[in-house]
């Protein structure tokens, strides 16, 4: 099926020339003067070569045709990580290069988004938004206000993101799964 460039998002896979590939990353670019286009890295399924095109926002590219089906994360081993099909019970493996950077955002019993392609996983959807803690960051400055800059803080799973500065360590933080930006105080 056929679908304008712009409306192509990470995680949707795409045939071109007879090969199938999952967008990595989709930008639309509008410049002052000239046509608006879409900048795509993609990865080839078949053998994990990144790819970069660069198309008008109204090309029209082939989507390929995958399922998306929920999956709960359950386990990471030294065969990859396995997620379960919650209506089947089915167990499937994910390959590391599958994931890419979305890894360390899995969290045990997380509902994802597994596009499936004649039975095999070949991209996954996080949620747009995890809960971690903070493990360490720099103290709290009495008088300092949030509208200030941000300092550095490292979360739970190992991955480095600002906060504004009242923000302490063990504070629970909502942060975009997409670029690993912080959204809010977590409210539980």
């Amino acid at each position: 099926m056929k679908v304008a460039a712009s409306t192509l998002r990470k995680g949707n896979v795409v045939e071109i020339d007879d090969k199938l590939y999952v967008i990595i990353t989709a930008e639309n670019i509008h410049p002052g003067k000239g046509t608006p286009v879409t900048q795509l890295d993609m990865r080839r399924i078949s053998d994990g070569v990144k790819v970069s095109e660069r198309y008008r926002t109204t090309e029209q590219v082939e989507r390929a045709f995958v399922e998306d089906r929920p999956f709960t994360f359950l386990y990471s081993d030294a065969e990859g990580h396995h997620f379960m099909n919650p209506e089947t019970y089915d167990q499937v493996q994910v390959s590391e290069d599958v994931l890419g950077d979305s890894k360390v955002y899995l969290q045990e019993s997380m509902s994802v988004m597994l596009s499936v392609y004649n039975g095999v996983p070949i991209a996954i959807e996080l949620p747009q938004r995890v809960t971690l803690e903070i493990v360490e960051t720099e103290p709290t400055v009495k008088g300092q206000t949030a509208s200030s800059s941000y300092k550095p803080a490292v979360l739970s799973n190992g991955l480095r993101t600002m906060v504004p500065p009242h923000i302490a360590t063990g504070t629970r933080v909502v942060i975009m799964t997409e670029d690993g930006s912080y959204v809010e105080r977590a409210k539980d």
